[in-house]
């Protein structure tokens, strides 16, 4: 069985889903707690619940990172069983981005091996079950642009982010 908690941080409620001592999946704010829950509790066919000692570490880490803190989130365990393979190694590749930078979806793709393999970058992290947790949101287009973000909020989404972690400056009135 799936459980999940919403929590507060400063880019506004998220959310992380676990089974066991696994992460399966984490949402970012969706406008409201009730909303975040909701979208959650669907997507991870989960049910709320207080988490255990490795979740709320989790949490803490999570609410640190977007509160401006450099923090790796490699620690966190995650199940990545059901999803398929190119998927997973592009969440791995993902992963592996440090806070604070960015590369592009051609960059993943040539981790990978295959610089062809872009289009399916920007699919499967547009399809990311672990948004912070796998940094999709430090991923950019060719020429560097906030290209597409699913979350809620879209690119301002993504952009909040990239300025707590430093990776882009603050738009001014002038920008």
């Amino acid at each position: 069985m799936n459980y999940f908690t919403i929590f507060p941080t400063a880019i506004g409620p998220c959310g992380i889903a676990w089974r066991e001592e696994l992460v399966v999946a984490t949402n970012l704010p969706e406008g409201t707690p009730q909303a975040t829950a909701v979208r959650l509790a669907e997507r991870a066919m989960a049910t709320r619940a207080e988490p255990p000692r490795t979740i709320r570490g989790a949490v803490a880490s999570i609410s640190a990172l977007l509160e401006g803190a450099t923090i790796d989130l490699d620690s966190i365990d995650c199940d990545f069983s059901g999803i398929e393979p190119l998927a997973a190694s592009i969440y791995a590749a993902t992963r592996t981005i440090p806070v604070g930078q960015t590369c592009t979806y051609g960059e993943i793709a040539e981790r990978l091996g295959d610089k062809q393999l872009a289009r399916q970058v920007g699919g499967a992290l547009g399809r990311n079950p672990l948004p912070i947790v796998v940094p999709c949101h430090r991923v950019l287009g060719a020429n560097g642009g906030l290209t597409g973000f699913s979350a809620f909020g879209g690119v301002e989404t993504k952009r909040r982010m990239l300025e707590i972690e430093g990776a882009v400056r603050q738009q001014s009135l002038f920008d």
